[in-house]
């Protein structure tokens, strides 16, 4: 998502960190946990703590239907 809300092509963010392009998409489709010393690259080429990139809990999808704070979706 930071990749593209910045406009960024997958080719450019993989010469930035040195990797290959295929990397940083196994890494969007979540088909690759990336290393520590990539994790902490990646959270300072975006400037946002690494958290803001990685959890141990699922993202939600792109698209999802925001969820309220009882547990309840919105009507």
């Amino acid at each position: 998502m930071l990749r593209a809300e910045r406009g960024i092509s997958r080719r450019q963010l993989a010469d930035a960190l040195g990797v290959h392009y295929q990397t940083v998409g196994y890494l969007e489709r979540g088909e690759f946990s990336p290393s520590l010393h990539l994790a902490l690259r990646l959270s300072r080429y975006f400037e946002v703590p690494v958290e803001v990139i990685f959890s141990l809990d699922p993202f939600p999808r792109l698209g999802a239907p925001a969820s309220s704070p009882n547990g309840a979706g919105s009507a």
